[in-house]
């Protein structure tokens, strides 16, 4: 049975890179010799047309007297999400079918790794993040007072209503902080500024397709990087509804993550 989980698992991970290589010949197509320039916004998007214009146009081109690159990679999906990101000129790698959230971060990470990039913003592209605060998430990459910073809902503001999922925030944060002797209030949002010297050591050493969060953060705790957080606004989804799934699936895969990658990293 063993044998044959592995045999599944070389299989699985042999597609995804193959997947992950076609987008990136696609991309080298598409932008001939790019220069991300020392900072990017990467965001991971799926299916969500209806919100990535919004988005876009809401993101700033300069951020703590640093030209601002945004980076979107397209998720698989068959919407029009990476045809309005190329629209709008903005770069685009697009994966041709869906891999999950933390490949395409994990894509998009590799991919400023290997340009040069110094640091790298993410956040979400359903809205629910406010590309005005991206200042605020860099300014302590910048004066080097940490290599990862995450944004606080619990610190700021969560103008979201569902109570369940701010309980499960607490609950993960606390978690996190029992195995990992940290402080963070919340260890769940997708809102991060990541110095990409910390991404070359921790990036290599994750595996998660979803709920990669807190693989990143346990982690980067692990490996000694310094972490903080920063205040933020949390909005509603802007339209569509979650790729998260039911609340109770995704806390249980989310547990599990959290698990796993203590056990792993301990």
């Amino acid at each position: 049975m063993a044998k044959k989980q592995d045999l599944e698992k070389r299989r699985m991970d042999l597609m995804l890179r193959h997947v992950v290589e076609l987008a990136r010949e696609d991309f080298a197509k598409r932008y001939p010799g790019v220069d991300l320039g020392r900072t990017v916004a990467l965001i991971a998007a799926y299916e969500e047309e209806e919100n990535i214009g919004d988005v876009l146009t809401a993101m700033p081109t300069e951020a703590c007297g640093l030209p601002l690159t945004t980076l979107v990679v397209v998720d698989g999906g068959d919407d029009r999400t990476a045809d309005i990101v190329r629209e709008m000129g903005v770069y685009a790698l697009v994966f041709p079918v869906n891999l999950g959230h933390g490949v395409a971060l994990r894509a998009g990470y590799n991919l400023c790794i290997e340009s040069g990039v110094e640091y790298i913003i993410t956040l979400d592209a359903d809205g629910q993040n406010d590309p005005v605060e991206i200042p605020t998430m860099l300014q302590p990459l910048v004066d080097d007072e940490s290599d990862f910073v995450v944004g606080s809902r619990r610190l700021g503001v969560d103008h979201t209503s569902d109570f369940v999922r701010k309980a499960g925030v607490v609950f993960f944060s606390t978690l996190v902080n029992v195995l990992t002797r940290s402080k963070l209030t919340d260890t769940s949002n997708g809102y991060r500024a990541l110095r990409t010297s910390m991404l070359a050591d921790v990036v290599p050493r994750c595996v998660q397709v979803q709920y990669q969060t807190s693989e990143l953060i346990i982690t980067a705790i692990r490996r000694g990087w310094r972490i903080s957080e920063k205040p933020t606004i949390w909005h509603p989804r802007a339209h569509g509804t979650t790729k998260k799934g039911a609340t109770a699936l995704y806390g249980f895969r989310y547990l599990n993550v959290v698990v796993r990658t203590w056990l792993r990293e301990r």
